[in-house]
């Protein structure tokens, strides 16, 4: 990777970033002066913008600017592009739903884009103070977001929730920083890594400090023990901000850690360790936390923590074939996932949300298309064969035995199994029960375009796309590790 050091081609190698920035306060401009009338305007203009903003990543240079903070590699293109993708659709299926929610305002995507453009700048993170900058511009927007619908006590009490453990998360974060900065020197990664190699035993000081930031970064992307407010802000937050927030930006924590801490081989043993305890205990958690659930919400809610240990069992192998297996499985969760809410946002009667499982019982009978996407998507989701989330698994799985980290590995296969049932059991209530009263017809066109894409991809139709993602996710690791 050539060093960057002009102003001028560090400002070339953050043109998408750049771009997100202005595109935003623009826009914010036009909101002003437009009202919230421009809504569809400003929502449209946004997706526009990210489209824009994926074709400069795929197509810009490599490199290292501002002085080691910023990094572009295949890595970081890798995620970008993925990142931009999952916002982009979520704008695209939040319309009908913030409009029914009366959250119809232009601040919305805005906040969405400047959310997205926290994740890039985390993404491209050479240094744990650009890390932690990143992580906070998406934080701060994310609890926005969740509070957005100011009218709903729900709404409220999630964004207050998230907010104030959000803080205590980059409280802990900050002192990781801290701890490492006064024992190592600096913050920069690649120095940590000379650092590191040079010392025969790593100081306590540092391997403190790096307790302390993997504990902010568990708890940015809800793996046990910093699980606990996950189910009551999935539940409380609007619908399109919860999809929102476990697209790859909620994702990209896990492969962030290992970008923080797996640059620094001196300390391997001492964050796998870390990273082991909470993938199986997140794998544990979703796998039976979900099982009593009548909320489908909260029941999300709980298999997002469970795909979180999935996600780190492949960033504890600690291997270019376990990064590799991250990215793809971030990838395949990311598609299903937009389905997947977007059909909980069709769970409407008379205009109102609901939200329980029972409401769904009969649904093949009354509205066949939603149900079979839907049961795709938790086929998919259980990593039942033949289907593309399967696949997910299956790379994560054989990277983890490859390092020799078989019985994290099998007890993942374990928790998968128990995981199946709630997944299956909301196939037998669409399929199997009296049918309740129909939803609304979802009569919004984008939105049943974005479902059938992400069925199809659920599907075996998705295995067309593993090749050319699983050789992208291969590039991108090899760029991170090598």
């Amino acid at each position: 990777m050539t060093s960057v050091t002009a102003l001028s081609d560090s400002l070339m190698l953050a043109a998408p970033e750049l771009w997100l920035a202005v595109s935003a306060l623009v826009l914010l401009l036009v909101g002003v002066f437009q009202g919230d009338r421009s809504y569809s305007t400003i929502s449209w203009a946004c997706v526009a913008v990210m489209v824009t903003a994926a074709a400069l990543v795929a197509n810009g240079a490599s490199g290292t600017g501002f002085n080691g903070l910023f990094i572009v590699d295949a890595y970081a293109q890798f995620l970008k592009v993925v990142i931009l993708a999952g916002s982009a659709a979520t704008l695209i299926i939040a319309e009908p739903q913030v409009r029914r929610l009366g959250i119809a305002r232009f601040e919305f995507p805005i906040v969405v884009l400047i959310a997205t453009l926290g994740m890039l700048m985390m993404v491209s993170a050479g240094d744990l103070l650009s890390l932690y900058l990143g992580l906070e511009l998406q934080s701060l927007s994310l609890y926005v977001l969740a509070a957005f619908h100011r009218d709903n006590a729900r709404s409220t009490e999630a964004g207050l929730k998230y907010f104030v453990l959000g803080a205590l998360s980059s409280g802990l974060l900050l002192y990781g920083v801290s701890l490492v900065y006064g024992f190592a020197g600096s913050t920069d990664f690649l120095r940590l890594q000379g650092v590191l190699v040079a010392e025969q035993a790593p100081s306590v000081g540092i391997l403190f400090g790096l307790v302390f930031v993997m504990s902010g970064l568990v708890f940015k992307i809800a793996a046990v023990p910093f699980h606990m407010w996950t189910p009551d802000v999935y539940e409380g937050a609007p619908t399109p901000v919860t999809a929102f927030s476990r697209q790859p930006q909620g994702r990209r924590h896990g492969p962030a850690g290992a970008g923080a801490v797996g640059c620094v081989p001196g300390l391997a043993e001492q964050w796998r360790q870390i990273i082991i305890v909470a993938s199986v205990g997140s794998m544990a958690l979703g796998a039976i936390a979900a099982i009593n659930q009548q909320n489908i919400k909260r029941l999300l809610a709980y298999s997002s923590i469970g795909h979180v240990g999935y996600a780190l069992l492949g960033v504890a192998a600690g291997t270019e074939a376990g990064i590799e297996s991250v990215l793809v499985y971030m990838a395949i969760y990311m598609a299903t996932t937009i389905g997947g809410f977007l059909c909980v946002m069709a769970m409407q009667r008379g205009g109102q949300a609901v939200e329980a499982i029972d409401d769904l019982a009969g649904l093949a009978r009354r509205q066949p298309r939603i149900a079979f996407a839907l049961a795709m998507i938790m086929f998919s989701m259980a990593g039942i064969p033949l289907l593309i989330g399967f696949v997910g698994k299956l790379f994560v799985f054989q990277a983890a035995i490859a390092a020799g980290l078989v019985i994290p590995a099998v007890l993942g296969v374990l928790a998968s199994v128990i995981a199946a049932y709630y997944y299956l059991r909301i196939v037998k209530v669409m399929y199997f029960d009296e049918p309740a009263p129909a939803f609304d017809d979802m009569a919004h066109a984008p939105s049943s375009m974005v479902l059938a894409l992400s069925a199809a991809f659920a599907s075996p139709l998705g295995y067309l796309a593993i090749g050319p993602l699983a050789a992208a996710a291969a590039l991108a690791a090899k760029s991170l590790l090598g």
